[in-house]
């Protein structure tokens, strides 16, 4: 069995891009990877500045005692400042391809020159070439980049008390190769974690995402007709699903409801239909038949054809009353607005009572109502009730079989009882007795008079039940509030 209008979800084992779990997933690790790559090169940019502050200092040092000496180049080449530069500024460092130190000293037009009658090395050349003009890198304060034979170095230069420059610089290849390192580490180290966030994320989100597959899964059964499946409670819910599961599994019982509500409505209408079109095909075949034998002659006697013409109107009143009582029902059906006021239960019940000695002088009856009794009630449906309740008697019951109506007030309730002593009702038969059309073992009537009966107390916010056992009559006990509580 399939509800109408729905289509089976066969989306829940999907998975693929595109699906909630890898969109969480990307975008956990996607703002883990952005916070490590500024967090890297936060780290790396200030590794990098502090190194090149602290290679900037020394060179600013250096720059500054020789500036401080007001040495010159001649005092250079003596003795005792030559040990100084020797055992200073150069010490073995300029025999290495690429020292990390680089002294050179330059005349204004960059030429190096030779001190204390050292030949310039190679190095010392290219520091000079690369250097540029010597006069506006001593002017400068700031060491700048250079590279010398492809390495990195900081340089920055003095002017000596002659006009003669010194250039000194500084290799910052230890400083590139430690950013190299670090970065190289925060990837490996990055990439790992990334890697351990998107299965973690991954596993999570799958065990947090489980209450909504147990949710497709769950409509998916009911579109295909299982209205009794529920959403099962998960293990470890949270707060904003487990709101989401109570909310759905409240609703598939609303649905459920709705469902076998209007199914019964359909069954009960549809059969409702066929006992109407079968209780007025009775009557209809009745009048039909007696028409055809007037229109044939076939009634000639004049007794045959009043005796045609009575039967038919009795039919004609049959029909009417049938109609009267569907129509009544159609109504109650509706919810229509009763005319509520204050109504004497005790007045209706005794002239209900003498309507009943009247129509069967031979049968006892007896009321049982002390005082008046008032509930807030719609007047001609009450009488309908107590009309249709002795009618009740009248047709089921011998015409000598007493009646007794009794009538009390109960905590704000006012009850009425009808309780004859007839052959009453099986148990199966009592089961059904508001239902339309029923009539216990296909006795006269139509079979609405107690479903009427059920309508109109329900309307009035009240209650009706029976009490029956075969051969000890039937008891019929309507409740409706009292006119203090309506």
């Amino acid at each position: 069995m399939r509800l109408p209008g729905l289509r089976p979800a066969r989306m829940c084992g999907k998975r693929g891009i595109h699906s909630l779990r890898a969109k969480l997933t990307l975008a956990n690790v996607g703002l883990v990877a952005l916070g490590v790559a500024v967090t890297t090169a936060v780290s790396l940019m200030g590794m990098r500045h502090y190194v090149l502050d602290q290679v900037d200092a020394e060179l600013a040092k250096s720059r500054d005692a020789l500036r401080s000496a007001r040495l010159t180049m001649r005092q250079i080449d003596g003795l005792s400042a030559l040990a100084v530069v020797r055992d200073r500024l150069l010490p073995h460092s300029n025999e290495s391809p690429n020292p990390d130190t680089v002294f050179a000293a330059v005349d204004r037009r960059g030429t190096v020159l030779t001190v204390a009658g050292m030949e310039p090395t190679g190095v010392q050349r290219v520091l000079a070439d690369e250097a540029g003009d010597p006069a506006s890198l001593a002017a400068d304060s700031q060491p700048h980049d250079i590279t010398l034979r492809g390495d990195p170095y900081r340089v920055t230069g003095v002017e000596l008390a002659d006009g003669t420059y010194v250039l000194l610089a500084r290799s910052t290849g230890a400083l590139h190769k430690g950013v190299a390192k670090a970065l190289k580490l925060d990837l490996a180290f990055g990439t790992l974690l990334l890697l351990l966030l998107a299965v973690l994320t991954m596993i999570s989100v799958s065990r947090r995402m489980r209450p909504l597959e147990d949710m497709v899964e769950t409509s998916s059964a009911i579109a295909e007709g299982d209205l009794t499946r529920r959403v099962p409670s998960s293990h470890h819910p949270t707060q904003e699903v487990e709101q989401l599961r109570l909310a759905l599994n409240s609703m598939l019982h609303q649905v459920e409801s709705a469902y076998h509500t209007r199914e019964r409505s359909a069954e009960q209408l549809r059969r409702f239909v066929a006992d109407a079109s079968h209780e007025l095909r009775t009557p209809l075949s009745a009048i039909r038949g007696y028409l055809q034998l007037l229109d044939k002659g076939m009634l000639r006697e004049h007794s045959e054809r009043v005796r045609a013409w009575r039967r038919m109107n009795d039919e004609a009143d049959r029909m009417q009353r049938l109609v009267d009582e569907l129509l009544c029902l159609a109504r109650l059906d509706q919810q229509p607005e009763l005319r509520f006021r204050n109504v004497d239960l005790s007045r209706l019940v005794r002239d209900a009572a003498e309507d009943l000695r009247a129509q069967q002088p031979g049968r006892p009856v007896s009321v049982a109502a002390d005082g008046a009794l008032l509930v807030r009630a719609d007047e001609s449906g009450l009488r309908q009730v107590l009309g249709n309740l002795l009618g009740n008697v009248r047709t089921h019951t011998p015409a000598d079989a007493p009646v007794r109506l009794g009538l009390e007030r109960d905590d704000g309730l006012v009850r009425l009882c009808v309780r004859d002593e007839g052959p009453g009702l099986a148990e199966e038969d009592a089961a059904r007795i508001f239902d339309r059309f029923f009539r216990a073992g296909g006795g006269a009537g139509s079979g609405l008079g107690m479903a009427i009966v059920h309508g109109v107390v329900t309307a009035h916010g009240g209650e009706v039940s029976v009490r029956t056992e075969p051969g000890k009559g039937l008891a019929v006990t309507v409740t409706l509030p009292s006119a203090s509580n309506g």
